[in-house]
């Protein structure tokens, strides 16, 4: 039986089985990415509520993990040469996953590499420009009375939606029909502005087509109806 142990983390939110990997996270847009992912792939494995509205991702523990202070993380008690692996951001773990289980990414070296940039569109763009939106629109943000910071996000999180846009057309996913982790990375964060943040007339969704239906598609799928629910919230 694996021993964890040497995670800090594995003190406070202890295995019940500690031979599966190991998900630190709450049902966030960035959180769900490997929630999602795991349910797609089907590798076991056991997830853990960390409540950042309790500040739990600041505790010692969590930190010990990921000195960042934020969900996801995992611990894989079979990482490289069967040793066990922490790990955190989002973007690094579903490429870790991918690589490991074989799935959700292509084979193809310049497949690989178009998808892997996805990702990191996400990651460097969408993820910040589309939080931003949803503080200066439904949380404390909203009450500033200068409007140009959301004046902003706004355009920005707009001219975002058009570059999804137009690389939809003519595919069904990201990367024509092979549904990859680029579609995991980006589907939470665009439900979440449409939905959550209550911002879809602010950005004009509705007057796309495609990127509305490619959120439809992704919604649909078992594995992320799932996901979204993992970890279950207490």
């Amino acid at each position: 039986m694996p021993d964890l142990s040497a995670f800090p983390i594995s003190a406070r939110w202890p295995a019940a089985h500690p031979d599966r990997l190991q998900l630190y996270s709450m049902p966030t847009p960035n959180g769900v990415k490997v929630s999602i992912a795991l349910e797609e792939i089907g590798l076991p494995y056991e997830a853990h509520l960390v409540d950042i509205m309790k500040n739990e991702s600041w505790t010692p523990q969590f930190l010990a993990l990921n000195p960042n202070g934020k969900i996801p993380a995992i611990v894989d008690p079979h990482g490289p040469g069967g040793k066990p692996i922490g790990l955190f951001e989002s973007g690094a773990i579903l490429l870790y996953l991918a690589e490991k289980t074989g799935k959700l990414l292509p084979a193809d070296a310049a497949r690989r590499y178009e998808t892997i940039q996805w990702v990191f569109f996400q990651m460097a763009s969408v993820g910040p420009m589309f939080g931003q939106i949803g503080y200066f629109h439904k949380f404390a943000g909203k009450d500033i009375a200068d409007k140009r910071p959301l004046e902003r996000y706004r355009d920005e999180s707009k001219r975002l939606l058009c570059v999804l846009e137009t690389r939809l057309d003519g595919r069904s996913w990201i990367m024509d029909d092979d549904y990859t982790i680029a579609d995991i990375s980006l589907v939470g964060w665009v439900r979440n502005l449409v939905g959550f943040y209550g911002a879809g007339e602010l950005v004009e969704f509705d007057r796309l087509k495609r990127v509305p239906a490619w959120l439809e598609r992704c919604l649909a799928r078992p594995a992320v109806q799932r996901g979204l629910e993992i970890p279950t919230r207490g």
